[in-house]
């Protein structure tokens, strides 16, 4: 009886490049749904979630449409707190 798992790679091994594509996959998909999940960006997360385009979705996610860092707001409200308290 012929093996289900043998296949083309013979022996049901797992071929080495499989391993590194799922692996790249993994490691994407899983920035891309915990960034879109913290920005509030539910039509990205389940794309992401649901596609499997081993990595490309969520590298184009990350590089094109995710929010910028907020540092820069962070230290503006900071500037505008001193100023007010020199004001007074």
């Amino acid at each position: 009886m012929h093996d289900v798992l043998s296949g083309t790679l013979g022996v049901g091994a797992i071929s080495p490049i499989f391993v590194i594509l799922m692996t790249w996959s993994l490691i994407w998909k899983g920035i891309g749904l915990w960034k879109s999940g913290r920005n509030n960006h539910v039509w990205w997360f389940v794309a992401i979630f649901v596609l499997n385009t081993f990595g490309i979705l969520p590298i184009i996610y990350l590089a094109f449409f995710q929010k910028k860092s907020g540092k820069g707001k962070l230290t503006r409200k900071v500037a505008k707190r001193t100023v007010k308290k020199r004001k007074k």
